[in-house]
């Protein structure tokens, strides 16, 4: 890392750097989120070199690795790294809080949106989906599907616009 152009010069800023970012999350972040955002926040840091700092942090306890690619900061991480955030340059810590601050949205919205399928014993699927508002359910409905290829269909389909679907029933059910 020593040389390179960019604001990130050492490992210690790459690990401070990453706590930063997963400091901001409400969850735990994917490997490949993670990943993309600490890449995006300076042009001098190199996917083996994040590979290497994020191992580190898991194994000092910083970061704990959740199932199989997924991470999350320690009570011990949060202290060290916010302890450590102000050495971080202005520019990177301004694009890592808005990086955050996106998957961050995309996390919380995530966590509203619920959507499952099971194999009945009769045949078909049923398509379980749920909407919340944070406080509680503002829609659950149930679906019986021919098969597993279309309720996977329906489950990503009703990821992608949860809110648009409740918006629509709600339009047909208050139509007069």
């Amino acid at each position: 890392m020593e040389g390179q152009l960019g604001f990130i010069h050492n490992e210690m800023d790459l690990k401070v750097l990453i706590l930063f970012i997963l400091r901001r999350l409400p969850e735990a972040a994917a490997w490949d989120e993670l990943t993309d955002m600490t890449l995006l926040c300076d042009g001098a840091i190199g996917y083996f070199d994040f590979s290497e700092c994020l191992s580190d942090l898991v194994r000092t306890e910083h970061v704990e690795k959740k199932g199989e690619d997924a991470y999350i900061v320690t009570e011990k991480g949060r202290v060290n790294g916010e302890a450590m955030e102000s050495t971080l340059p202005y520019s990177v810590r301004v694009r890592a809080e808005k990086a955050a601050a996106a998957l961050a949205n995309l996390q919380r919205r995530r966590g509203l949106i619920e959507a499952g399928h099971e194999l009945r014993s009769r045949g078909g699927y049923t398509v379980h989906l749920g909407l919340s508002d944070g406080v509680g359910s503002i829609l659950s409905m149930d679906l019986l599907t021919g098969d597993g290829k279309q309720a996977a269909q329906i489950e990503e389909n009703f990821k992608k616009n949860a809110e648009k679907i409740y918006g629509r029933i709600m339009e047909l059910l208050l139509d007069e």
